[in-house]
């Protein structure tokens, strides 16, 4: 009688909390709920000395969805679970060096050209090798981001070879 109650507790499933996709999406939502408060703590600008949308209003925003796309990639995870990989591919690993060259491009050139330089490393190593879609990912998603920011935000980009030309 033991035995068949242990084989049917063996089969069953663990409860949610202990899956490994919702500790992650726990420890992200949570984090970004308490850096979401903080936010409210921020101080309010006048009007006449803010360039475009509140100090506060970008990271609420951000932080909204962060945890609203981890809600759906924790959906998606339960219903199709993630695959348990011995070790991480070589494109993680590409793609944490590019954040590092990201940098230092950005700071010594331009940082609309390493955005671009950035959008097209990540795309090729996973997997994009089409050079259309490279290109285009390349100057579109660059210059997308920086409308937003230079239109919506009212923040100027730091000078580079690329803005400056823009900026003068």
């Amino acid at each position: 009688m033991k035995n068949v109650q242990k084989s049917k507790r063996a089969n069953k499933s663990l409860p949610f909390f202990f899956k490994d996709e919702f500790k992650v999406s726990f420890v992200i939502i949570f984090i970004s709920l308490i850096l979401l408060f903080t936010t409210f703590t921020f101080d309010v600008v006048p009007p006449i000395l803010n360039r475009g949308i509140q100090p506060a209003t970008f990271p609420k925003a951000l932080l909204i969805l962060i945890i609203a796309m981890t809600l759906i990639i924790y959906y998606l995870a339960t219903k199709n679970p993630w695959k348990i990989e011995k070790k991480l591919p070589k494109s993680f690993f590409l793609t944490l060096f590019s954040f590092i060259l990201f940098v230092i491009v950005s700071k010594t050139l331009d940082f609309f050209l390493a955005i671009s330089a950035l959008s097209i490393f990540v795309s090729y190593c996973w997997g994009e090798k089409r050079l259309f879609y490279l290109l285009l990912v390349g100057i579109i998603f660059p210059i997308i981001v920086f409308i937003f920011f230079e239109t919506i935000l009212g923040l100027r980009f730091p000078p580079g070879i690329i803005t400056n030309i823009y900026y003068s």
